[in-house]
């Protein structure tokens, strides 16, 4: 038996159940003859635009594109390849020991042990030496599924529980895993096919546990030198706390609680009380200081609008009149916006804000005197008066939000005690399980996809096509900036990924193999999602940080 593979536009035929990796030895060997990272080697495939590793076979025929391990796809495959053999050493090394790994950290990720005692720099040199040794034997890491009650089996001698609590909600006959020597473990992007191509990695000791560093987005080909991020730490320490003090670390975890209506139910008053009372602290810290200016800002779908509401309401209960202010009504018009490289008018970057023309009115305000504030058309590209007449007290608060809050140009000449600037993101702290981390894009991703299909109606298609932009933009102009935030402020709640589930399950369905850019993030978020048991809307209060995308919320217009 035989089937057709399209590969750079020319048909070969091939036996059944080839695999990718077979069929580029066979057909494009010299492809093939790289191995080694600097080379940039094939690693994966994409077969009818999902992405696959080169062990994977196929029965019937389909279209074929080789992804290499220096692109925007590999770089992918290539972190969650070095997270695997981080945890395969791990394995051999210690045991009777667990990895648990937590949050991104600039261009790496924490990894703290299970049993929470401090990693020693011994530990992790003999960690970091048994990685080399495994590189240097070019084990073949291969995808493998096993049978469903062998996996659990296998999972819970190895004593990763969370895993086993995470297979419990799924009901597959075989469980897809990724196997080197005798070591299994799941992945939710395709690995290497080789340990010979992870080469270029550090591993270094950093707080309790280590820093797993790989090539930044920006240069996939060097090893930056390590710039920290103590700000960011802090919060990602901070929840994990809060995680511990909730009971649930891990998808599988939370997977287990929801089929009992009552425990998800106070896990979820738990969680807003948690992160109400991050907000009423926050004002605390602004009424304490005496601040008289606070910027807010944070990427896409942090969640800032309902935030800012919130914030408002915990300064009122402490005195303070609160004045909201948009960046966006501070918009150059339009024969003065810069454009990007593609001619557009580039309203993310800084030079599109009038920063003069908000700092008068804000000098003004603070100064005693009535201000007219601006208004913003996006029509016409002009700004003009609102018709918002106003005049602060001794008591009043102005707020001010928009992605350039913390850009050091916005407002240089306030004095450091009036002002207090918050950095927002929803920074996921929850796991799938204790090797395979939960991207914070991904879950303001599917904010985004939910939040345009419901108030938008934009179809998914649609809102992954802006979202490249978007986080191009994040990264140029927001991400920079946020070490000169006071205080950051996650917005992500360790639930929200199973009430969102419902919502984005079926626009990401709506993705057909035929969407050569997107299908491939489609596939993963759902493969991420099949492993969420769905949380009930209406166990969500309505003034919940999450009622911002799904609706419902009493701060709606």
């Amino acid at each position: 038996m035989t089937i057709t593979i399209t590969y750079h536009g020319k048909d070969y035929t091939v036996r059944k159940y080839c695999s990718i990796g077979e069929f580029l030895e066979q057909n494009d060997p010299q492809a093939m003859k790289a191995g080694s990272y600097s080379e940039n080697p094939i690693v994966a495939g994409l077969a009818n635009n999902e992405l696959l590793p080169l062990s994977a076979r196929f029965s019937h025929s389909f279209t074929l594109e080789e992804v290499r391990l220096i692109s925007v796809l590999g770089k992918r495959i290539y972190r969650a390849s070095i997270c695997f053999l981080m945890a395969y050493a791990n394995y051999l090394v210690n045991p009777s020991k667990s990895l648990v790994v937590g949050h991104s950290l600039g261009d790496g990720y924490y990894y703290t042990f299970a049993d929470g005692h401090s990693a020693t720099v011994a530990e992790i040199r003999a960690l970091e030496h048994k990685m080399k040794e495994i590189c240097a034997l070019k084990q073949p890491i291969t995808r493998y599924f096993l049978p469903y009650e062998k996996a659990r089996n296998y999972f819970r001698s190895r004593g990763s529980e969370d895993t086993v609590k995470l297979l419990d909600y799924t009901n597959e006959p075989d469980v897809e895993c990724y196997m080197t020597g005798d070591f299994y473990d799941l992945s939710l992007e395709p690995l290497a096919p080789h340990t010979g191509m992870l080469t270029l990695w550090e591993l270094v000791p950093y707080a309790d546990g280590m820093l797993l560093r790989f090539p930044r987005s920006s240069d996939l080909k060097h090893l930056r030198p390590f710039f920290d991020q103590p700000l960011l730490f802090n919060v990602f320490s901070e929840y994990r706390v809060w995680g511990k003090i909730l009971g649930v670390m891990s998808i599988g975890e939370l997977d287990e609680i929801c089929y009992d209506t009552k425990k998800i139910s106070d896990y979820i008053r738990l969680s807003e009380a948690l992160q109400a009372r991050k907000i009423a602290s926050i004002a605390d810290e602004i009424h304490s200081r005496g601040s008289k200016v606070v910027l807010i800002a944070g990427p896409s779908s942090s969640g800032k609008t309902t935030f800012t509401n919130k914030l408002c309401m915990q300064l009122k209960m402490l005195g303070h009149d609160a004045l909201r202010i948009s960046l966006d009504d501070y918009y150059k018009p339009h024969d003065q916006t810069p454009v990007d490289e593609e001619g557009n008018l580039d309203y993310d970057t800084f030079e599109a804000i009038d920063a003069r023309g908000f700092r008068d009115e804000l000098h003004a305000l603070l100064d005693g005197q009535t201000v007219t504030l601006s208004a913003y058309d996006f029509k016409t590209g002009e700004r003009r008066p609102s018709g918002r007449t106003v005049r602060l007290s001794s008591s009043s608060v102005v707020l001010v939000e928009g992605i350039h809050g913390l850009h050091p140009e916005l407002a240089p000449q306030l004095p450091a005690q009036t002002v207090y600037r918050i950095y927002i993101s929803a920074l996921t702290q929850i796991n799938l399980d204790s090797h395979t981390r939960l991207s914070t894009t991904d879950n303001r991703l599917l904010r985004r996809l939910v939040r345009d299909a419901r108030a938008r109606a934009t179809k998914a298609v649609v809102t992954m096509e802006m979202w490249q932009r978007v986080q191009n933009s994040a990264i140029k102009n927001i991400f920079p900036h946020q070490n000169n935030a006071d205080v950051i402020m996650n917005s992500a709640l360790d639930y929200e990924v199973g009430v969102l589930a419902g919502y984005a399950i079926p626009l990401l369905k709506e993705i057909k193999p035929t969407s050569e850019a997107y299908y491939n993030t489609a596939r993963r978020l759902l493969k991420i999602l099949d492993r969420v048991h769905p949380i009930p809307a209406e166990l969500v209060p309505k003034d919940s940080l999450i009622r911002e995308f799904i609706g419902g919320g009493e701060f709606e217009d």
